[in-house]
């Protein structure tokens, strides 16, 4: 939690400047009490109006002033804690942006939407309880009493009890509160996790009739929230009952005390008066105190969970400046690799060795779970080898500049992802500078521009939130657009076809094929047919290379291709040819 106070420091006047004021208006309120004592021994002793009107003015401008300085103590409290919160905000969403996949997968969205929500909130709140109360309630009990001193000392002595009995009691809730606001904000994780993968896959449970089943999980999970809330509240509410009991029996001393030494001409009544007021302004100012222990006990809890978040190192971090350019672009050399996920037990590629030059198109093929997504995920750096290296350019992607190798890349994914907005909006992702007619042929080259151009609006059609309302291939057609718009070096397609019909893909590959410029190509497929036309086939098994070839050479002596191949082709002759035919076409 400290090390997420250097975002106030843009914000110095204004914590400093906050409880300042807070501490004025303290001032103000700690003399209240020595007016009212001289008001009724002076002025209603001697049936004085004019003394007590004038109490009664002194009074009043001594309220007003301390208005105004609460005022702006709130001003400033508010201000240096919003921007606090907002600057934290970009800094982990910035750190969040920076984190590698394997991270990010290992966190999960709902527990980073929370740091980023719920947490922070809590930790503003936190903020800004503590600007204008944290000296302020402190400063008022300990004034009170040393105020207490100066009008009489065997009374201020009952002050000097209660105040340690009521630390005692304030910090003991605190202690115990502080883990127990923790495993409230692991509960609510889990509650929003499993409400965000409800809301997201509602179709397939309401396909499977398992609504009931995840009825019950939601249940027991929020109870599970629920019990934990319980408890922490029941310790936090024992806190006002516990102050009030040590107050008001204080408060009662005070008065026996008070009402012995009048009648011994002791004190005066103004002055038992005065010291009940200064008893009284304890009690109210640790009951703010109570709530601000309570609240700041969140923040710390849930500040601590987003110090958690910026302690997780960033993804891969690459060189400064750029190698130097290669006089041939495009190419990509992978040496010996493997590689295995963070904390992985076994290697999800193990030893892979092939070269692709400028111009050429890769196939990569596997059963479910062989590594072809992970192998094409290492030319981008998205994961680091264990093993062995990835070169692009002739230079190993671990000397590069990560902006500077992406530059070189466009990765269409699996999952086609567009964002809330324009289709226009979408396509400038892959170039910001680009021309309509660029973005046209992007299109025409992804099969993507009839459809475009039937929608109203054309390129400044409406995009819903993840695509909502576009098909399937019409999202993977405009996200390969999206890739092409940059003009890559090289073009990664991760089985982002899989959704269109053989005629488009077939059509979508011979474009891309006849692109301006010599683009290489990696294609990750379940298809075979989708690789058949490709320069180099990658066949996986597991993680290893199984073979690699071209299409014909694979038939004839890879096992694992021709098991994948016949799969899909019963008929296999006849459906070659019929393939063949309709690739030249």
């Amino acid at each position: 939690m400290k090390k997420l106070l250097v975002y106030l420091k843009d914000y110095k006047k204004e914590s400093i400047l906050g409880p300042l004021f807070k501490l004025l208006e303290a001032s103000f309120e700690l003399i209240v009490p020595l007016v009212v004592a001289s008001m009724i021994d002076v002025g209603i002793a001697n049936n004085d109006k004019g003394y007590v009107g004038k109490m009664c003015l002194i009074m009043a401008v001594l309220g007003f002033t301390g208005l105004i300085s609460a005022v702006t103590a709130q001003y400033f409290a508010a201000k240096a804690a919003v921007g606090f919160a907002t600057k934290l905000r970009h800094g982990l969403f910035a750190h969040i942006e920076s984190l590698s996949f394997t991270n990010m997968d290992k966190q999960g969205t709902s527990t980073l939407i929370t740091r980023m929500t719920s947490d922070i909130n809590q930790v503003q709140s936190g903020v800004n309880l503590v600007l204008r109360l944290f000296l302020r309630s402190p400063f008022i009990v300990f004034g009170a009493m040393v105020m207490a001193f100066t009008v009489d000392v065997k009374a201020a002595l009952i002050f000097v009890v209660v105040i340690p009995l009521l630390s005692v009691v304030v910090f003991g809730v605190m202690l115990a509160s502080i883990p127990l606001f923790d495993k409230v904000q692991k509960n609510l994780d889990k509650v929003l996790g499993t409400t965000r993968e409800n809301l997201t896959g509602v179709r397939v449970i309401r396909a499977f009739g398992k609504e009931e089943n995840e009825v019950e999980k939601f249940d027991g999970q929020t109870d599970s929230l629920r019990k934990i809330q319980m408890t922490a509240a029941r310790i936090s509410a024992l806190m006002n009952p516990f102050t009030y009991i040590i107050i008001n029996g204080g408060l009662i001393m005070l008065i026996y005390t008070g009402a012995l030494r009048v009648e011994l001409g002791i004190l005066t009544q103004g002055q038992v008066v005065a010291l009940v007021n200064y008893m009284s302004q304890i009690l109210v100012e640790l009951v703010k105190l109570a709530n601000l222990i309570i609240t700041v006990t969140k923040a710390v809890a849930c500040g601590n969970r987003v110090q958690s978040v910026f302690e997780i190192p960033a993804g891969m971090e690459g060189k400064t400046g750029n190698p130097a350019r290669q006089t041939e672009q495009g190419r990509v050399d992978f040496e010996g690799v493997s590689m295995k996920y963070h904390e992985g037990g076994e290697e999800a590629l193990t030893d892979i060795t092939f070269h692709a030059q400028k111009g050429d198109t890769i196939g990569v093929i596997g059963g479910t779970g062989s590594g072809k997504t992970s192998l094409v995920h290492l030319i981008p750096r998205f994961y680091d080898v264990e093993t062995g290296c990835v070169r692009v350019d002739g230079v190993d992607v671990r000397d590069y500049d990560l902006v500077s190798l992406r530059d070189k890349i466009g990765i269409v994914m699996q999952k086609a992802v567009l964002f809330q907005g324009t289709i226009r909006e979408n396509l400038l992702w892959g170039n910001e500078s680009a021309s309509d007619e660029e973005l046209w042929q992007a299109l025409r080259i992804s099969q993507a521009e009839e459809f475009v151009l039937q929608k109203e609006g054309g390129l400044d059609a409406r995009i819903e939130q993840e695509g909502r309302n576009l098909s399937g291939g019409q999202k993977q057609r405009l996200s390969i657009a999206r890739a092409l718009v940059k003009k890559p070096e090289i073009l990664i397609l991760d089985d982002s076809a899989s959704a269109l019909d053989y005629a488009t893909d077939a059509k979508l590959r011979k474009a891309i094929k006849e692109m301006p410029g010599e683009t290489t190509v990696f294609i990750v497929s379940q298809r075979a047919s989708s690789l058949m036309h490709a320069d180099l086939i990658i066949v996986l098994d597991d993680g290893c290379v199984a073979a690699m070839g071209k299409h014909e050479q694979l038939l004839e002596s890879c096992q694992v291709y021709q098991e994948i191949y016949y799969s899909q082709f019963e008929n296999h002759s006849q459906s070659g040819n019929d393939l063949q035919s309709l690739n030249r076409h």
